[in-house]
């Protein structure tokens, strides 16, 4: 018992003095924050450089020198960025209510019914989260062709869940399991339903998953290609991911400024929900309710 107080006081000492920290500490930090915040810094200097010093090989690549808005007011006035934008919060939204209501009621019934066969059937749908979109995407363009969904926001609500819904219904799994299934046998010998069980005690209880899992699926329908890129053709229905890499980029001439403005502007509404639930993101994936 002694030898493991003495390790850990030493293990604890060894950050005691500026140099050890900045070493095992506050370096490794600064690597990490500069190659994750790189992208970003890159896609803003490129936004409001003008083609002058973006074409040049003069100059500071890393500053912007004579800062323009010539390439965010192309982006927002001369193209249908705009209606990118608000296709891709509708269909992101949509799907993913969709996918955490389905999600809800798949992970209580799998740990908490215990019917014959529960744990395969969980099983089988994270296994058919590992299934790739692009092997999917070509049965579900039969069926979205058959129901003349083709082209429209309906068509991508509807098959976004195929792939958010088992991810979603995993994760939940894991979060029901941690609330102590005493509360829910409290609740029946009251007489309680296992409606008014669910709405009542786990999800109260379980919002902090429910978030996670939400921005989860939000991320993913944000930044889905694949199935946007197969069931939308025309402009004014597209949504930012296959907007922006398709109706910006002219044969083999590339908008740069309005490509990384594009992107700027599609990745900060992703960042904002990321900043303000990452203590409710970090809860629900550690699972925070304790017996």
């Amino acid at each position: 018992m002694k030898a493991d107080a003495t390790t850990d006081s030493t293990g604890m000492n060894y950050l005691a003095t500026r140099r050890h920290r900045f070493v095992t500490v506050w370096l490794p930090l600064s690597m990490f924050l500069v190659a994750l915040l790189f992208p970003f810094y890159w896609m803003a200097i490129t936004t409001f450089k003008p083609n002058e010093e973006l074409l040049s090989r003069e100059g500071n690549p890393f500053w912007v020198q004579n800062p323009t808005l010539a390439h965010v007011k192309k982006l927002l006035f001369d193209t249908a960025y705009p209606d990118w934008l608000v296709n891709t919060m509708i269909v992101s939204v949509v799907a993913t209510l969709v996918s955490l209501a389905c999600s809800v009621l798949a992970a209580y019934a799998i740990e908490r019914l215990r019917f014959r066969g529960s744990r395969y059937v969980g099983l089988s749908i994270f296994l058919a989260y590992l299934v790739p979109p692009s092997i999917l995407f070509i049965p579900l363009a039969t069926i979205v062709y058959k129901l003349q969904l083709f082209d429209t926001r309906l068509a991508l609500i509807l098959t976004y869940p195929t792939f958010l819904i088992p991810f979603c219904t995993w994760l939940l799994m894991g979060y029901f399991k941690s609330i102590p299934f005493e509360l829910e046998e409290c609740a029946l010998i009251d007489g309680a339903s296992r409606w008014q069980i669910l709405v009542k005690i786990v999800l109260p209880l379980a919002v902090p998953g429910l978030i996670s899992a939400g921005i989860f699926a939000f991320t993913l329908s944000w930044n889905e290609f694949i199935y946007a890129l197969t069931f939308v053709s025309s402009s004014e229905v597209k949504t930012v991911p296959v907007g922006v890499v398709t109706e910006l980029v002219e044969g083999d001439v590339y908008h740069w400024g309005s490509l990384m403005a594009g992107a700027l502007l599609g990745s900060l509404p992703v960042a904002i929900l990321y900043s303000f639930f990452v203590e409710y993101y970090v809860s629900g994936l550690t699972g925070a309710v304790k017996e």
